[in-house]
């Protein structure tokens, strides 16, 4: 039988050794979490294939050749709609095509889909670009800046973005209730982030957020959480 990855350049770089499961490429960041949490969530089988940001692994031609925007995660599905292989990129994509593939990880009612799809917009339109550019300006380059008003711009929208998640949560064990979803997948792994690796959870007031710390933690003690925590693997 033909390998379906085998029109794939990116294959030739990162081989499948097994070309039936979904191919994640990817690295343990919060956007690349998202997919490889939903993955473990759903029990799919997949491959994983670290991309080595130390070795400017995104932007070689193999990866461009699947995702020109040089980030990841990216993914192929060898058996996509129709039985045909489907590349995709963008995690909130990914994760909308992984939950209608196995019509799970959204609510199957209508309206309480589209509450989770605006969810996981907020979250890619606000959540991540905000904590992210917090993250440069209080952890990596921009700390050394004297002109302190860009990282105190997004202090200030961190701390409003925490805001809007804890009024969610106030008498839910998730975003949208009692239904885990791709909206919950989205966004905890970037509040991890920020008080995490970012360490900037006395600088936005994190302890000000019970609601947020409390679902949280519910988030990173679930065994598919804390899998999809550490796929890609780091080298030996």
């Amino acid at each position: 039988m033909k390998n379906p990855l085998s029109a794939f350049a990116i294959t030739k770089r990162w081989p499948a050794r097994h070309p039936k499961r979904l191919q994640l490429y990817s690295l343990p960041t919060p956007n690349g979490v998202k997919v490889s949490i939903a993955l473990e969530e759903l029990g799919l089988p997949y491959e994983a294939h670290r991309v080595d940001f130390a070795k400017n692994d995104q932007l070689t031609p193999e990866f461009l050749s699947l995702n020109p925007n040089n980030k990841i995660p990216a993914l192929i599905d060898p058996d996509g709609p129709g039985g045909q292989p489907l590349a995709l990129w963008e995690s909130g994509a990914i994760l909308m095509y992984l939950a209608a593939k196995t019509e799970r990880l959204l609510p199957a009612d209508t309206a309480a889909r589209w509450q989770a799809t605006q969810w996981l917009m907020f979250q890619m339109g606000g959540v991540g670009p905000m904590f992210g550019q917090l993250g440069f300006f209080h952890k990596f380059a921009g700390k050394d800046y004297e002109d302190k008003r860009p990282r105190d711009r997004y202090v200030a929208e961190s701390r409003r973005l925490l805001g809007v998640l804890n009024t969610q949560l106030k008498g839910r064990d998730w975003l949208l209730g009692a239904e885990y979803s791709i909206a919950d997948i989205a966004v905890f792994p970037w509040v991890r982030n920020l008080v995490g690796f970012y360490d900037a959870g006395a600088l936005v007031g994190y302890s000000d957020f019970a609601e947020v710390q409390r679902v949280l933690e519910a988030f990173v003690a679930r065994p598919a959480v804390q899998r999809g925590l550490l796929v890609p693997a780091a080298p030996n």
